[in-house]
């Protein structure tokens, strides 16, 4: 029940909510990659760890229940926040001096927040808006969430490599980190004002009836018709992806003598920059090129586009090319694809998601996804390790067959 006094546009704060969901997600699943390989941890290690930091994610849905009924949505949003900012701010300080084990803790602790808040920032808005509202402000929340990812992935980096000619890899990291936590913590303070308080406190279920809810969400989840064929699809479908996600970075990174390109982060954070807006072009047109022809006539030729960020990784590798402009256009025509790609993976899991527990099934759904993303993910160093560069995007290339082969067998399912 609505009982805040002010009236406060949506615009005020739904721009920073989608911020502050972003951020952290991208730190931990993203730039936790590129400053361990900064810091010479092992590709075996780093792909490793990184990995498993990420299972927050995965198990997100069982206790996303706990978060509907214990406070309020709003109380946990401001919660997660103050501690992300917290965390972060640990990292900054601690991450760059090598500290690598209670890094990892770190990081951890953020994922568990972040995934917290995942759960919360969705909640509020579907109570905070009415239908009419969430449909009109998903576009503004979608694109704050897609800032959050240029920021992360290009705008920081650029940041990091511009103060490692200044200064050197540790305080570079320290700065860049202190900059994230101070945003989460700038976003706290303004949502504890600006988020209006539009539920009460109560408690509405027993801890038993919560866990006999979850239970019977799941029942219902694992009734339904060709259950297992779309487990395979999603813990399958992005393999190669999977893998290359852990080595890209790190890869770019590496000297020419190791197989790699050997060029600096700055630079790696401009040429991501461009291939993260054509990475958004493929997904949105993805998405209109689906809701024309339907998803059984897309789903093929989009798993086929996810098959682009593989050939351009054995082109690199194999050629090491220099110049910004054939790098950009790689990475530009990688990121279309995988775009494209994910947009396939999305749409599918909805449609298996539709129902009456819909929107706790396509948790669950996306929770498989992500466990289809984390188990390759802590293999990707050893593998990258025995068959170098070359050698481990050959075999990413190989693991396109089983990805093409499960979408196959999803298509000949789909009914439209």
């Amino acid at each position: 029940m609505r009982n805040n006094i002010r009236n406060i546009s949506p615009w005020v704060w739904v721009p920073t909510l989608y911020l502050a969901e972003g951020i952290p997600y991208f730190l931990v699943t993203s730039i936790s990659v590129t400053l361990f390989a900064q810091l010479g941890v092992p590709n075996s290690e780093m792909a490793l760890f990184t990995s498993l930091i990420a299972f927050p994610w995965v198990v997100k849905p069982l206790w996303s229940p706990f978060v509907d009924v214990l406070r309020t949505k709003r109380w946990w949003v401001l919660t997660m926040q103050i501690l992300m900012a917290v965390t972060v701010a640990l990292l900054a300080w601690l991450a760059p001096k090598g500290h690598f084990t209670i890094a990892l803790i770190l990081f951890t602790i953020t994922a568990f927040c972040s995934a917290t808040h995942d759960i919360a920032a969705d909640g509020y808005y579907m109570i905070a808006l009415n239908e009419h509202d969430q449909s009109a402000y998903v576009g503004l929340r979608s694109t704050f969430y897609r800032i959050a990812n240029i920021f992360c992935q290009s705008l920081l980096l650029m940041l990091v490599g511009w103060l490692q000619k200044r200064t050197d890899i540790p305080s570079s990291w320290t700065f860049a980190l202190l900059l994230c936590s101070g945003l989460l913590a700038l976003m706290a303070l303004w949502h504890t004002w600006q988020m209006p308080r539009v539920e009460s406190v109560k408690l509405e279920m027993a801890s038993g009836q919560i866990w006999r809810e979850v239970g019977q969400v799941f029942a219902e989840f694992f009734k339904k018709p060709g259950i297992v064929l779309a487990l395979c699809f999603m813990l399958i479908y992005r393999l190669p992806e999977a893998l290359l996600l852990k080595l890209c970075n790190p890869f770019f990174l590496a000297a020419r003598e190791q197989g790699g390109l050997g060029i600096t982060v700055d630079t790696i954070g401009e040429i991501t920059g461009i291939g993260v807006i054509l990475m958004l072009l493929g997904g949105i047109g993805g998405g209109i090129w689906a809701s024309r022809t339907g998803l059984k006539k897309a789903i093929i030729p989009m798993a086929l586009c996810l098959t682009l960020p593989c050939i351009v990784y054995v082109y690199f590798a194999q050629f090491q090319p220099t110049a910004f402009w054939i790098l950009s256009l790689c990475v530009g025509l990688e990121q279309l694809g995988y775009g494209l790609g994910y947009t396939a993976c999305m749409l599918y899991m909805i449609h298996v998601a539709d129902g009456a527990y819909k929107t706790a099934h396509f948790s669950i759904c996306t929770a498989f996804m992500f466990l289809g993303l984390m188990l390759p993910g802590m293999v990707a160093g050893y593998i990258q390790e025995a068959a170098g560069y070359l050698g481990f995007f050959w075999i990413v290339m190989a693991c396109c067959v089983p990805s093409i082969v499960v979408t196959y067998l999803v298509y000949r399912k789909l009914e439209k």
